[in-house]
């Protein structure tokens, strides 16, 4: 018996299929009838007591199967007035009262109101549910991956958590799903409305053709038999529909709405009485004008004035006692608010002014469009994608940026701080495109020239309608809000490695102990304190190397320990198990171009290596330093040619020592070591470093 309940739904929509070939008694048939009118009654109400669609989530599967219940009764009552024999009246007893009650005794009367209100709903209510409908799924779909951005920034920024997270894209995903079915379900409203329209065509027609072949009577007596039949089977058709397609107005609409619609009406006209008592007031004076209906405009519009006077006097008491209750705070804060001297007399107020933010972003005036939400500006949402992709690509959350504009700067300039201090500037104009330069362009176009801030590729300002011949002209088209979020995000990669402190490596610990709580109690920090963690992680951040695989970071930096306490041989190990992240982050396509070391030049480094308390360190000449550096520095016009990320491979030895000394002149320039390259990957040498014939022969006298 459970079970049958359980799948009540899927029985009913079975049985009302088996309404259009089984025949019905006529009581059954009344009692169908009336049970139609009372859902449809229901549906209408529940439609304007919620105060969100997805309340009501159920209602495009809902209308499928009222559609399909109507059409079958439509079947069955049109077999019913066909079937007539001329004993009583064609139908059942209750289209007859219908249709006796929307005729009145006069026939063409019956027939023009009821086509009035099958075409009240087909062309007013129906027309205008499928429109709105088909709006809001568009816009739906359009604003979705908005809300999933402001979903992610509210993530980031910590005012929801995972699990809110996860409730609201769920919640954005049905809301996209149910007014796409509204879209389709709006349809079959209409084809529904079209289709009483046929049905009650066949049975007027068909009924006065079968009832003249049955000899129910003359024409006269057929068509009006047949006619008040007609009307009273489309009526009893038509209320339900009628009501159906105004709930599904109501509920596409409810998307602006606040509350259920009887809280919404009531609330938003009582906050507008003068608009009431000005309509009172005109209907009043309308109705002293001789010749005018004068009693039902006066009544009219003396009830409307004092509607309007007794909510006028309603919303003036809310008004003052929401004064009341903001002014009477307002007045402590200011009784009790101190001057800015009073303030900074308190010395825990000044500590205050020391907080410094790990990034911050200051731009011009003319900037502000970019930025701000409110005015379509989409920097936040690039942001919060750049940061969600970082932490994906090297297992690090960048911290919150502070935006905010600054008087100090030009319209178009802005500045990037990291830890209150300026690494970065740029300008950018806000009304032109930056077009990067190629290598041979086809075509010259006009612009202002500059320099494009992330990578320093020469490029031009150009006008919106020259973007096409740019590009045609093989030049690389970038909105303005596009160069500055890629600057910003190229800063922030470069210094990601200042940017992880003290505070964030215990939350990644506390993060991995989720997943691996035995190797986060054996390592952390009884063999390996957060201050040395700390310097392994920002190492390989600097050098570009994720930290995503904090676990294997952790193992080896454990093993490790167990044999050396020089943490630059820690951090060398820990780059050889992390080998295939590496191997994956620099190698494309199978290939590593490359530049390596002559076998001397090694040797001339490695007899450069000193030690001293603090460890190993390099002392190379400066000789050797101005050939190795100056050497690299005619390779990396290769590598510019290629767009490849510049590497240098050497020996391990020396990987960590050569990279230190090569940063201080080309900070984008990677140090690879033979063992950091897995052996699936074909290595490409754009070229060998080697002593000149000067450092040679230094090297033989000295030998000498």
């Amino acid at each position: 018996m459970r079970r049958i309940f359980q799948n009540s739904i899927a029985l009913m929509v079975v049985v009302i299929v088996m309404f259009l070939i089984i025949p019905l008694p006529e009581t059954l048939l009344d009692i169908l009838i009336i049970t139609n009118i009372s859902i449809s009654i229901v549906i209408l109400m529940v439609t304007m007591t919620i105060s969100e669609a997805l309340e009501f989530s159920i209602f495009p599967s809902l209308l499928l199967i009222t559609t399909l219940f109507r059409l079958g009764l439509n079947v069955s009552t049109t077999r019913a007035i066909l079937g007539f024999q001329g004993n009583g009246a064609p139908g059942t007893p209750v289209i007859q009262t219908f249709g006796e009650l929307i005729t009145q005794g006069n026939i063409v009367l019956g027939i023009i109101i009821f086509f009035i209100i099958v075409l009240v709903q087909f062309i007013v209510i129906t027309k205008g549910a499928e429109r709105v409908a088909e709006v809001a799924a568009r816009f739906t779909l359009d604003a979705m991956p908005g809300k999933q951005m402001a979903i992610d920034a509210d993530l980031s920024s910590g005012l929801i958590n995972e699990q809110q997270a996860r409730e609201r894209r769920g919640k954005i995903q049905r809301e996209a799903d149910f007014y796409g079915a509204m879209d389709g379900a709006t349809k079959i409203v209409k084809g529904d409305a079209t289709m009483s329209l046929i049905i009650t065509a066949i049975n007027l027609i068909g009924g006065i053709i079968i009832g003249s072949i049955n000899g129910v009577g003359d024409l006269g007596t057929v068509a009006q038999t047949y006619s008040i039949a007609t009307i009273g089977d489309g009526l009893v058709s038509q209320l339900p529909a009628l009501m159906i397609s105004t709930a599904t107005g109501m509920i596409v609409t409810r998307s602006v709405s606040e509350g259920s619609l009887n809280t919404d009406v009531i609330e938003q006209f009582a906050r507008q009485p003068r608009a009431i008592l000005t309509a009172g007031a005109v209907l009043i004076i309308l109705g002293l004008i001789p010749g005018t209906p004068t009693l039902p405009l006066l009544i009219v519009g003396v009830g409307l004035a004092i509607f309007g006077y007794m909510m006028s006097g309603r919303l003036e008491q809310q008004e003052a006692a929401a004064a009341v209750q903001t002014e009477a705070p307002a007045e402590a804060d200011m009784t009790a608010a101190p001057s800015e001297t009073d303030y900074y007399k308190d010395i825990n107020n000044v500590y205050g002014l020391l907080t410094v933010d790990p990034i911050e972003m200051e731009f011009g005036y003319s900037l502000i469009p970019l930025v701000d939400e409110s005015s379509g500006g989409k920097l936040i949402s690039r942001i919060v994608i750049f940061r969600r992709q970082y932490a994906q690509d090297m297992g690090f959350v960048i911290p919150s940026i502070r935006l905010h504009d600054s008087s100090a700067l030009g319209t178009n300039q802005y500045v990037v701080k990291i830890k209150g201090e300026e690494v970065a500037r740029g300008e950018i104009l806000v009304d032109y495109y930056l077009a990067l330069e190629p290598t041979n362009p086809a075509g010259e176009i006009d612009g202002i020239e500059t320099i494009e801030p992330a990578y320093g590729i020469p490029s031009r300002w150009i006008l919106p309608e020259n973007k096409e011949m740019a590009e045609i002209y093989g030049y690389t088209v970038i909105d303005p809000l596009s160069v500055m979020q890629t600057h910003l995000s190229e800063v922030v990669r470069r210094h990601a490695y200042e940017l992880l402190g003290r505070a964030e490596v215990i939350q990644l610990v506390e993060n991995l102990k989720r997943n691996a709580p035995e190797l986060v109690e054996e390592a952390v920090p009884d063999v390996l304190s957060y201050a040395s963690l700390e310097r392994l992680l920002r190492s390989l951040l600097k050098e570009g190397v994720p930290i995503r695989d904090l676990g294997t970071i952790l193992e080896t930096a454990v093993d490790s320990l167990n044999v050396t306490k020089d943490l630059d041989m820690v951090g060398e190990n820990i780059r050889v198990a992390l080998s295939r992240t590496i191997t994956r982050r620099f190698c494309e396509h199978g290939q590593l171009r490359v530049v390596t070391l002559d076998a001397e030049v090694e040797k001339r480094v490695i007899a450069s290596l000193s030690k001293n308390e603090q460890g190993i360190y390099l002392a190379m000449g400066p000789d050797l330093m101005q050939n190795i550096v100056s050497q690299l520095a005619e390779y990396l016009k290769k590598f510019n040619d290629l767009s490849q990320t510049p590497i240098v491979l050497t020996s391990q030895v020396i990987r960590i020592y050569l990279s230190r000394m090569l940063s201080q002149f080309y900070p984008g320039v990677y140090v690879l070591s033979f063992n950091e390259i897995t052996s699936d990957v074909q290595i490409q040498s754009l070229g060998n470093i080697t002593l000149d014939t000067a450092l040679r022969a230094d090297r033989k006298a000295a030998a000498v």
